[in-house]
């Protein structure tokens, strides 16, 4: 058993060497696209946007073990508890990189297992509704109902 190493974006740019990496190419993508609000307004949305593209490119990228998803499925499901995003209130480019690194895993998980991940439900639910996020990517089918109720 052994991975294969990750494939690591690269784009090349009309000035100069190109850049490596997700997170990177995203981030100068966003700017370039003057849509930094996408990272994030204050100093502290910043890093927290910065912290999950972190986690995105660390935790969920590659061939993730079921107990590696699960884990972040709980991590998610815990943090989206009180948010609507995940830098509270304001759609990021973490949301949108994390719904990406996602959309297979959610594709893939039982009715049951979405409603134990309810609020990674929700959010998920959310991004792939936002305009223009979801692409080609196919529509995850939630239960509605299921989502807005509160089961605390």
């Amino acid at each position: 058993h052994f991975c294969l190493p990750l494939q690591v974006p690269v784009l090349q740019t009309n000035n100069g060497p190109g850049l490596t990496g997700l997170v990177t190419i995203a981030a100068h993508l966003v700017r370039r696209a003057r849509k930094e609000q996408l990272l994030g307004s204050s100093a502290e949305e910043k890093a927290v946007v910065q912290q999950w593209l972190e986690y995105r490119v660390t935790r969920v990228n590659g061939g993730s073990s079921k107990e590696d998803t699960r884990t972040v499925l709980k991590d998610l499901n815990m943090h989206l508890e009180d948010k609507v995003y995940l830098a509270g209130n304001i759609f990021t480019l973490a949301d949108i990189l994390m719904y990406y690194g996602l959309h297979h895993i959610m594709v893939d998980l039982t009715v049951q297992e979405k409603e134990k991940y309810l609020n990674v439900s929700r959010w998920f639910n959310h991004i792939q509704h936002y305009p223009g996020v979801r692409q080609h990517l196919s529509d995850v089918v939630f239960i509605k109902n299921r989502l807005y109720t509160n089961a605390h």
